[in-house]
C-alpha cells in the first residue's frame, strides 16, 4: 500500500482515481500530476515501481497544498472571517448557510435535524 501525505491510497485503483483519496487533490489536479511525470492512465497503484511513488509524493509536497496544512489554513480563514465579525463570519457563527442560501424551508445540512416547537400547532 502507497502511503502519500499521510494517507494510505488503495492500491487495486488506477492511479488517477487513488490520488484523488488525498484531501485538496481532484479529479483534475491528479490528472495533471499523472501526465506530468509520464504515468499511463490506465496504471494501478500496485504496478507502481517504488521511485514513480516517490516522484509522486515529491511532486505533491513541491506543488500542492495538502491534507493537514490545507485543513488549517480553511480552519484560519473561517476563524478570521468569525473574528471579524464581518457577515459572512456570523453566518458561520450562527451555524447558517453562508452563501445566501434560503433558511426559511430547506438549510438542513448547517442547521441539523428539526426542532419542533411547543405549541405552535393552530
Amino acid at each position: 500500500m502507497a502511503r502519500i501525505a499521510g494517507v494510505n491510497i488503495p492500491t487495486n485503483k488506477r492511479v488517477e482515481v487513488a490520488l484523488t483519496y488525498i484531501h485538496g487533490i481532484g479529479p483534475s489536479t491528479a490528472r495533471d500530476i499523472v501526465g506530468k511525470l509520464g504515468i499511463g492512465p490506465e496504471r494501478r497503484v500496485q504496478d507502481l515501481t517504488d521511485q514513480e511513488v516517490l516522484h509522486i509524493r515529491e511532486a505533491i509536497d513541491r506543488d500542492h497544498q495538502v491534507e493537514g496544512d490545507l485543513r488549517r489554513e480553511t480552519a484560519m480563514n473561517i476563524k478570521r472571517l468569525m473574528d471579524l465579525a464581518c457577515y459572512r463570519g456570523l453566518r458561520h457563527r450562527k451555524g447558517l448557510p453562508v452563501r445566501g442560501q434560503r433558511t426559511h424551508t430547506n438549510a438542513r445540512t448547517r442547521k441539523g435535524k428539526a426542532k419542533p416547537i411547543a405549541g405552535k400547532k393552530k
